[in-house]
Parts: C-alpha cells; structure tokens; sequence
C-alpha cells in the first residue's frame, strides 16, 4: 500500500504537512477570534483577504499591480465594503459591477481585463456575502458554521483522500483530488456542522444539515474552479504569502464560493441585500 505521506514523485509530504499544521495554528484561532469580536474588526478582515484576493488574481490573469485597471479594481472593493458597513447594500453591489466594467473598460476589452473584470465581481460578491455572513442576531454562530463546514471539508477531504485513494475526481483540472476525498470532506462537513449548531442551541438540525451538505459541495466547487484556472495560466500555487498552502486564493477558494452561496439561498428565501442571511431563519 502506498504511504500516504509519500509523494508520488518521490520525498515525503512530512514536511508540507508541518508547514500546513503551523500556519493553521496560527491563522486559524486569529480568524475565530476576529469572527467573534465582529463588526468593524471583522470587516476590516475580510476586505484584506479580498483586496489580496484580488492582488493574486491579477497576478494569475495578467494585470499588473500598478495598472489602472488593478487600481481602479481596488478602490471598487474598498468603497463597496465601505458603502455596505455604512448599510448602503444596493450601491456596494451596483459599485463592484461598476468596478468590474471599470477594469474591462479601461484595460482596453482585453482578454487580460476580461479576466481581471471577472475577478472583481468574484471578490466583491465574495466580500459582501462573507460580511453579510456576520449580521444580525444569528450572524455569531453562522459564521462560525460556515468556517467549519469550509474547513472540515478542506481539511478532510485532504485525509481521507490520501489514505483511501480511489478514483480521481477530476483528473485533468486536479490531480491530487479523489471522489473519496471529497465524499469524506462532505461527510464530516455535516457531522461537524450540525455537531456545532447542536452544541450552542440550534434546533432545527435538519434544516443546519441540509445547509452543510449544500455549503461543502459548493466549496468543493470553488475549490476545483481555481485549480481549473491556475491550470489554464500553468500556475502551481497563486502566492507563496502563506507558509505550506499556498496563496490567499488558495486558501479561501471554497470559503468564498460558499459564502456567496449562503447569501444566494438567504436572499432566494426572503432575506435582503441589508443582511441576506436572515432569510436562511435559521433557529
């Protein structure tokens, strides 16, 4: 049986799985504990994530940092995150529309601008969902289920994967990715999901389960998007900024495809751009 930890080119991963456990344990408790103060110092948390986000999606795409078109691009996100704190949501999304055609524009319709363009309506939606995740009474203990349906999903579909095998999910875009991956990744996603909502008073678990099953697909989703795009711009990791994972976009790729999500299924079910979440009702 091949170990787990073996690379298939030879080496062990002992080394890249060190640098995975350090940098969790370090960014992992800071984003809790930043999820939990909420309001501006959250706010402030995700903006930077986008903004970098972004940085490295110009990068992957063609755009360089000192371009109009990036500029342009980041003062879309800082103003849209700035407009909905101010509880202006209708004017911060019709701003990272803006932005994008902005970029489009100005990058001379290129096929680089296209790309950037489409990296700023991916962002700012990403942006505006995940502070929208933290509004309201019920925006605490969502949030933190959103981050740990992510993350169980991540991080054990990286487990059960290496040790069960299997058939390749999606070979040509990932290599590494494998159906038993992913089906144990959405597995403990529901288990730690709905484990989490039980734990701190939530009683309608079917309903939190079904929002678990649909939130780790959709990550896992996102997830495989950006290794199609790197693929298509023959990029291995979008950054080197995150000792043993990569990029920002790395990182967050499933995170903010589910954030964007859950404010879609909270808008489809009554909520609104002010705060989208609370249309979930979920109690």
């Amino acid at each position: 049986m091949r170990d787990p930890l073996q690379k298939p080119g030879g080496g062990s991963r002992m080394s890249d799985l060190k640098l995975r456990v350090i940098s969790a344990a370090i960014l992992g408790p800071a984003v809790l504990a930043i999820a939990y103060v909420g309001g501006l110092w959250f706010f402030a948390l995700v903006l930077v994530a986008a903004v970098l986000f972004q940085h490295e999606w110009f990068s992957i795409t063609g755009t360089s940092d000192k371009s109009a078109p990036a500029i342009l691009g980041y003062a879309a996100l800082v103003a849209a995150c700035v407009l909905y704190a101010w509880s202006y949501p209708f004017l911060a999304i019709a701003l990272v529309g803006g932005g994008a055609l902005a970029v489009y524009l100005v990058g001379g319709m290129s096929q680089p601008a296209r790309w950037g363009a489409e990296g700023i309506i991916y962002s700012g939606l990403a942006l505006l969902s995940l502070m929208a995740s933290r509004l309201g009474d019920i925006g605490l203990v969502f949030v933190f289920f959103l981050l740990i349906v992510v993350w169980a999903t991540d991080i054990c579909a990286y487990f059960v994967g290496r040790f069960l095998g299997g058939p390749k999910l999606w070979k040509r875009v990932s290599p590494n990715k494998t159906w038993s991956g992913a089906l144990g990744g959405l597995f403990f996603a529901v288990l730690f999901g709905v484990g989490f909502a039980a734990v701190f008073g939530q009683t309608d678990l079917l309903r939190w389960g079904g929002l678990a099953v649909v939130l780790s697909i959709v990550s896992q989703a996102g997830d495989l998007m950006e290794s199609a795009i790197k693929r298509r711009f023959d990029v291995k990791d979008s950054s080197g900024l995150i000792p043993g994972h990569g990029g920002i976009m790395d990182r967050v790729d499933g995170l903010v495809a589910a954030a964007i999500m859950a404010a879609a299924l909270g808008l489809s079910f009554g909520g609104d751009l002010a705060n989208p979440i609370a249309g979930l009702s979920l109690t």
